[in-house]
């Protein structure tokens, strides 16, 4: 098997071979129906955490889904063919630190998190999972060694550290190859969530995905909403929660 860096063209799918796995293609509209799903799904996640103590019943698990439908419309987003070259890792990312950024004082606030701090908001990383894949992308010795450090330190500042990363690079490899061997690490990087959960209800996700190119949603694309909206909603859960006399 050719190394992983090496089966990759830059900004570009490459040819179908036999015996490979299908050809990944996800319409636009389904996408974004898939990131409006995550949102609310963490939504109801984040209501149940930080206003009822994770006491209603089945929303906990529905919010392992969260996760790894934002890490694959993330990895799909950037394994589009020319997104190298059009600037997009470049911009997602400063988006990312920046949302990240505006997010922490909310999600700090609103507790539960070792040392006051620790670990830093989904947007981190995501924002890693970006870095690291531009790194690889860009290719040459040297960036991937440096987006092996990356992953590596990156991982451990991060909400479902290298779990979480390697979902969304395997996804993205998988996205930009139809490599069977892809696909199991994808499946099996689904599986090590289990570490974080201490469930297996991130798997329930894969058959959303894997059954996304055989639905084409007609949903416009509202570009940036993630962005705002992450920060926006834990600023009103953090005010209902003062409100309320839950916040820790």
């Amino acid at each position: 098997m050719k190394p992983f860096a090496a089966t990759l063209a830059i900004g570009q799918h490459p040819p179908h071979k036999a015996g490979a796995a299908p050809r990944f293609v996800v319409s636009d509209g389904t996408i974004e129906a898939l990131k409006w799903l995550a949102l609310a799904l963490m939504t109801l996640d984040h209501a149940n955490k930080y206003l009822f103590g994770e006491k209603l019943p089945g929303l906990f698990e529905l919010g392992r889904l969260a996760l790894p439908l934002f890490g694959f419309v993330l990895a799909y987003n950037l394994a589009r063919p020319g997104t190298l070259q059009s600037g997009a890792y470049l911009r997602a990312m400063k988006r990312l630190a920046l949302y990240g950024l505006a997010a922490s004082p909310f999600f700090i606030a609103l507790g539960g998190l070792g040392l006051g701090w620790w670990p830093l908001n989904i947007m981190f990383m995501l924002l890693v999972a970006a870095g690291t894949l531009y790194l690889v992308e860009k290719g040459g010795r040297a960036r991937v060694v440096a987006a092996a450090v990356l992953f590596l330190v990156g991982g451990a500042f991060v909400e479902f550290w290298w779990f979480a990363l390697t979902f969304c690079m395997a996804a993205w490899w998988y996205c930009k190859t139809a490599n069977k061997a892809a696909l199991v690490v994808w499946l099996l990087a689904a599986i090590s969530l289990y570490v974080v959960n201490r469930n297996l209800w991130a798997l329930a996700s894969m058959p959303l995905i894997l059954a996304a190119p055989l639905v084409d949603v007609k949903m416009p694309r509202f570009r940036h909403v993630f962005y705002v909206y992450y920060p926006a909603h834990l600023a009103v859960l953090l005010i209902v929660a003062t409100l309320l006399g839950k916040h820790l």
